[in-house]
């Protein structure tokens, strides 16, 4: 099996397992949101547990 690179360099795993990825929107129009904001946009987010299946399979040894 293949490693989907382009999913790859989205996600990561975890020391405990979990998937996580980078939030979106931290770039554009970023002067108009506020700090708070952007600091929590900043945050590695747990990946939704939908989409988890379909992560598994495209990060087989990750």
């Amino acid at each position: 099996m293949k490693t989907k690179k382009s999913a790859a360099k989205r996600f990561r795993r975890t020391g405990s397992g979990k998937l996580v990825h980078t939030s979106q929107a931290q770039n554009h129009l970023a002067g108009t949101k506020n700090a708070r904001r952007m600091r929590r946009l900043k945050r590695m987010k747990e990946l939704e547990s939908g989409d988890k299946r379909t992560m598994e399979t495209l990060l087989p040894y990750d």
